[in-house]
């Protein structure tokens, strides 16, 4: 047990939630990473303003792409992309529903 830590950051969940979904709303985003509303907005704009999303807008509604060969950010996983991170992190089957 952990106690109230991860070892991801909230953009890490919001990726996966999209990756997991890409017409996700936000809502549900926030219920299952378990943050606000408001805080997955931000997250979300953080997403999009460095390239790593592509928000469509589709009526009412958003869909999500992704640029899978977007590199992290920190020094120590510069080296590793988006794409390695959701390899890590989802199921052989929502990998190839994303074409990974």
């Amino acid at each position: 047990m952990f106690g109230n830590w991860t070892f991801l950051s909230n953009h890490a969940h919001v990726l996966v939630c999209l990756a997991r979904n890409p017409d996700i709303r936000s809502r549900k985003v926030a219920e299952l990473v378990g943050i606000t509303e408001r805080q997955v907005f931000k997250l979300l704009a953080d997403l999009e303003e460095s390239g790593v999303i592509i928000r469509i807008r589709e009526g009412r509604r958003n869909h999500y792409e992704f640029h899978f060969d977007h590199k992290l950010h920190h020094p120590l996983e510069e080296d590793k992309s988006v794409r390695d991170l959701l390899k890590m992190l989802l199921s052989a089957e929502e990998l190839l529903s994303l074409g990974l």
